[in-house]
């Protein structure tokens, strides 16, 4: 006969695997269960997915109001100045959001260490509504340990959830599990509009830190920038991506290529210089 605490274990365990199924299944939020991408057998379509991601490059998504994760109100407009880094999640995700989200997590402290805390911002999006609520949201980045205060989670209104995926040429299928979704960061210029998207749920930080340093060196049309601006932008100009560390680090050598070409300049203008008050020298000499 079963000892009573095997037994005990016996039927805890079968409780445990007969929950999963429900558990599952109740992430998904009947209002949105139409989804974005569907393919065959109801998956994500690949080939769709790949090219509404890439279709929506060189435009600006629109100025959607969310809740933050403390019930305020804040729209996309608000995070113009600066280059935002731009991702999906659901809070119901077991494994691929969470791991995801570490990963993009390791990579905005890598560029962070070497950009600055305040030259970029990120926010998440939880595209799960009703399910993914401000409280929601919280409690998913308390969980994966994000404290970043340039990285907000945010809640968008169920009725705009289609429209913004579009827009960000994101889509999404509900499964029996969950969503089978597009894992990829959405990069904006200071203007908004959207510059590069990064597919794949292992961000590294050269693959986002690429793009970023181009967006953070590049001076807009029309604006020379002070001094502090010009000497920043060569600092992140100068930084490149070391995959032993996994960090950013200073590449001394465009230091060099730098001063090597600002003495060349002088070196020529010196020249010429010297040539034009021999020149004159010699003029003078033969008027007089």
């Amino acid at each position: 006969m079963m000892q009573p605490s095997l037994l005990r274990g016996v039927m805890a365990l079968l409780l445990v695997v007969l929950s999963i199924p429900t558990q599952a299944i109740a992430t998904v939020s009947p209002r949105i269960a139409s989804g974005l991408g569907a393919g065959a057998g109801n998956r994500l379509d690949q080939e769709a997915a790949l090219a509404a991601s890439r279709g929506v490059i060189g435009h600006a998504p629109g100025d959607y109001p969310f809740r933050d994760r403390q019930e305020r109100i804040v729209r996309l407009s608000g995070y113009r100045g600066k280059p935002l880094l731009v991702n999906f999640i659901y809070t119901g995700c077991f494994r691929v959001c969470p791991n995801s989200s570490r990963a993009l997590h390791s990579a905005i402290v890598a560029m962070r260490d070497r950009f600055g805390s305040d030259q970029f911002n990120v926010i998440s999006i939880g595209f799960d509504q009703p399910t993914d609520s401000p409280q929601a949201l919280r409690s998913f980045a308390a969980q994966q340990r994000i404290d970043d205060r340039n990285w907000e989670f945010l809640s968008p209104r169920r009725e705009d959830v289609a429209a913004l995926a579009r827009d960000f040429g994101f889509r999404y299928v509900p499964t029996p599990l969950g969503f089978d979704h597009t894992l990829q960061v959405s990069i904006l210029d200071r203007d908004g509009v959207i510059r590069r998207q990064v597919l794949g749920d292992t961000f590294a930080a050269d693959s986002l830190g690429e793009p970023l340093k181009q967006m953070l060196a590049g001076l807009p049309v029309g604006d020379a920038g002070s001094w502090s601006d010009l000497l920043d932008r060569v600092r992140i100009l100068c930084s490149v991506y070391d995959p032993v560390t996994g960090r950013y680090r200073v590449d001394y050598g465009i230091y060099f290529e730098i001063a090597g070409g600002a003495t060349f300049i002088l070196a020529m203008l010196w020249f010429a210089l010297s040539e034009w008050f021999a020149q004159r020298a010699t003029r003078r000499a033969v008027s007089g």
